[in-house]
């Protein structure tokens, strides 16, 4: 089964609503070749997803809008919690859940993470859950375990159609912003792990159709071998997607 690959940007916290506006409109630009090969998201601070959204409805670009978090609950007293019905109704397709970052500095577990997978799937929009290995866990030979257990908590209670909508990330902790990765086949056999996993929960068709990202300090001399690898169907990109020109170099190596 071909699976379009996907090239999502994760511009963490940069870039003010002005500066959102020209990256994607200069990313549009660069990438309008493989609109139709390649699924391309961007995924701006909450401050900038209006602007964004404007400017992707008003050009009529075919690319995907993303957040990088969600809280679980409808609305109620959570100060500078952003609920997922917000994010629907600025057009969000895609909400980054789990990502390392929020794990380590604001408390999500896999218990959260599972609230916010379903919230978001509630709201009709679609999770790109993260999970990813510990330095200290890798060099244990622990990665393969732990990263089936944050799939099996993150994703469970689901049903079968849902879970093969989604996307998972599979970010090692040690490679993100560090210039260091995994090698290829090293990144691949846990993505086909992840795929594995999916598919124990919910049926070969679901381990089929979810789509696999690989993040962790991608870069546009390194993308192409990543994607060369069969169960990486494309990638979760960090520092490299505020560059239009490095973010496009990227998302044209995926194109199949």
């Amino acid at each position: 089964m071909a699976r379009r690959p996907m090239v999502a940007g994760n511009w963490k916290m940069y870039k003010t609503a002005g500066e959102a506006v020209v990256l994607v409109q200069d990313v549009a630009e660069l990438v309008d070749d493989v609109w139709d090969k390649v699924e391309v998201v961007v995924c701006p601070p909450f401050t900038d997803l209006k602007s964004a959204s404007t400017v992707i409805e008003l050009d009529k670009l075919t690319m995907g809008l993303g957040a990088q978090d969600v809280f679980y609950e409808e609305e109620g007293a959570f100060t500078g919690a952003i609920a997922p019905r917000m994010l629907a109704d600025l057009r969000v397709d895609y909400v980054i859940v789990g990502h390392s970052e929020r794990r380590e500095y604001f408390g999500d577990t896999d218990e959260t993470v599972n609230l916010k997978v379903k919230a978001v799937l509630k709201h009709r929009m679609t999770p790109i859950v993260c999970c990813g290995e510990s330095l200290a866990v890798r060099d244990a030979g622990e990665t393969e375990g732990f990263v089936r257990g944050q799939i099996a908590a993150g994703l469970a209670g689901l049903d079968a159609d849902a879970a093969a909508k989604l996307v998972v990330a599979y970010e090692p902790i040690w490679a993100i912003g560090t210039g260091r990765t995994p090698t290829p086949e090293g990144a691949n056999d846990v993505c086909r792990t992840i795929r594995a996993t999916v598919g124990a929960m919910y049926g070969p068709p679901a381990a089929m159709s979810v789509r696999v990202l690989y993040g962790g300090s991608v870069k546009p001399e390194n993308a192409g071998m990543f994607f060369g690898e069969p169960d990486i169907d494309g990638a979760l990109v960090g520092g490299a997607s505020l560059d239009a020109s490095s973010f496009s170099d990227i998302v044209h190596a995926a194109r199949p």
